[in-house]
């Protein structure tokens, strides 16, 4: 079976699109669809990158076209999304989280959830008691992933899957792998469809 290693942060907006979409192209295409958590201020530091509205702020007209091509890009695909008036969210404990999660039962209820708190419902993360209100609407253990953001072992964690992400050559999120091929942004979720229609699993 193919299989898509999805880089992403709950900070970013283009990260959680791909994630609404993310799932049906890993049915279409008979893919493994596997959740990378990273920090993406880790990697913008890294990188020398920076989100598109600071890198972007000086640009005439740049920002203006951005917020019409992403309301174009959620009619046409059908995904909600509100911006989160507390933008930006320090989500390091969220991440941290994450990186608990990954390979549990509940990995995928976690992430959903936070997703939506983040860009439908417009919560602020960033507070531990916001957090501990959404994630009590759904089944995860709640103690221990507060623990586990705390944990050194769950820190370091963190910290080499962000490093090895930018050793991979990824510069911000969404990154999608497939193989040793890199797919960046919500934009290339079509080539991605296409390159794992093109191979044999």
């Amino acid at each position: 079976m193919q299989t898509i290693e999805f880089y992403y942060d709950f900070s970013s907006p283009n990260a959680y699109i791909a994630h609404k979409l993310l799932p049906g192209i890993a049915t279409r295409t008979d893919a493994k669809l596997i959740y990378k958590p990273f920090l993406l201020g880790g990697v913008f530091k890294t990188t020398n990158n920076a989100a598109p509205l600071v890198a972007f702020r000086e640009v005439t007209g740049k920002i203006d076209y951005m917020r019409v091509e992403m309301a174009r890009f959620l009619e046409r695909f059908e995904v909600p999304l509100k911006f989160n008036p507390h933008f930006p969210v320090n989500t390091v404990n969220l991440m941290r989280g994450a990186v608990y999660a990954q390979g549990k039962h509940w990995e995928t209820a976690y992430i959903d959830r936070l997703f939506d708190a983040m860009w439908i419902e417009g919560r602020n993360l960033a507070e531990s008691g916001v957090v501990d209100e959404v994630l009590n609407d759904v089944d995860v253990p709640l103690d221990d992933i507060n623990n586990a953001a705390q944990d050194t072992e769950i820190k370091s964690q963190l910290a080499d899957e962000t490093q090895s992400a930018v050793d991979r050559g990824c510069f911000g999120s969404p990154t999608m792998i497939v193989g040793d091929e890199m797919f960046f942004g919500k934009d290339s979720l079509s080539d991605l469809e296409w390159r794992l229609g093109t191979q044999s699993p």
